[in-house]
């Protein structure tokens, strides 16, 4: 197991247009954002949809396949699908000016949960934010309401919470949180 240690308690916030927020801050330096996205996308790349969450835009991308490659080059992830790809900048870069090369960086790192009405968590992921405060990415994990085609589950599936668990004990050396079991459903504006 690869356990990076950061803190144990999360940050919790009001987000607009997604509510209340607990994240647990991830260290942000190259290493440790690689292995966490050769983690995601090599192993779960089956479960988990990705793309951008920002006020008006949610991009809801699935992989088709399992990446051909993932690498890092001049302080930037690729991860490569075959017919497509992306970058994302999680090291130092040396094609721009230092100050350009810093805003580009990757300089918060987080897994998160959202909180419905009720405290009770309704949905999880990973974000990644650059220096300058935009999101890089965010990966929606498997969400126990919904089923894997992203629709309304019938009744929660808990097994859906794997991916999260197994995040939250490598990387935060946190062992399953009983709150995660809790909720009744996932609602939107809720």
């Amino acid at each position: 197991m690869n356990t990076i240690t950061t803190s144990r308690d999360p940050v919790e916030y009001d987000e607009p247009g997604m509510g209340r927020v607990q994240a647990w801050p991830l260290p942000c330096d190259e290493d440790t954002l690689w292995m966490l996205s050769k983690d995601v996308f090599q192993k779960y790349w089956k479960d988990i949809v990705f793309g951008m969450l920002i006020p008006g835009a949610a991009w809801e991308i699935r992989a088709p396949n399992e990446p051909t490659k993932v690498s890092v080059l001049d302080g930037y992830l690729t991860v490569d699908f075959g017919a497509w790809h992306f970058h994302i900048c999680i090291g130092h870069f040396s094609g721009a000016e230092e100050q350009d090369a810093f805003m580009r960086r990757t300089g918060r790192a987080e897994l998160y949960r959202v909180l419905g009405r009720d405290g009770a968590p309704k949905s999880w992921g990973l974000r990644m934010f650059n220096n300058a405060g935009q999101q890089q990415m965010t990966v929606f994990l498997p969400n126990p309401f919904l089923t894997p085609e992203q629709q309304m589950a019938d009744a929660p599936d808990w097994s859906r919470l794997a991916m999260w668990d197994w995040l939250r004990e490598t990387y935060l050396d946190l062992p399953a949180d009983p709150k995660d079991r809790s909720g009744r459903g996932f609602a939107c504006g809720d």
